[in-house]
């Protein structure tokens, strides 16, 4: 996984809409990426419905949320459409952005191991540099504990 202090990748996905979003077209605002592993389960939907109920604040402090994941374009709009998420989720069936960011990891469930996005959320200050890195964070908490983050 990527350390803070590190330039962060670029890429290009698909938005949910099937447009091309490209991480350096926010060059010049904060970046909040979280990676999820899949549209509609449980965590995932807490998640995204946390940052949804912060995304005003995150725009108040200046800073662009984007959701990604393995899932496809049709998938994120369902998603988006289902839960109201005003914010950008990006598809990456080709685990282009998940492995540049090291997100795709073994992972451990009753005793089985199987390879999957570990949710992971960065950072990503106006420069392009990664600020901050939270491994393995809780789907439930994680959106406040950007915001604090972000608020200093």
């Amino acid at each position: 996984m990527l350390e803070a202090g590190t330039k962060a990748p670029d890429f290009t996905l698909n938005d949910k809409n099937g447009n091309s979003v490209s991480l350096h077209d926010f060059a010049g605002k904060r970046v909040v990426l979280y990676f999820y592993p899949k549209d509609n389960t449980p965590g995932c939907t807490r998640q995204a419905c946390a940052f949804a109920g912060a995304y005003e604040a995150f725009k108040s402090l200046d800073a662009v949320v984007i959701g990604v994941s393995k899932d496809s374009v049709a998938s994120h709009q369902k998603f988006a459409e289902k839960y109201g998420l005003p914010f950008v989720l990006l598809s990456d069936p080709e685990r282009q952005a998940i492995e540049a960011y090291g997100v795709w990891q073994e992972k451990k469930n009753y005793g089985k191991a199987s390879m999957g996005v570990v949710r992971s959320t960065f950072v990503i200050g106006p420069d392009g540099v990664i600020e901050k890195v939270m491994p393995k964070v809780k789907p439930d908490t994680n959106a406040a504990e950007v915001l604090e983050y972000l608020r200093g």
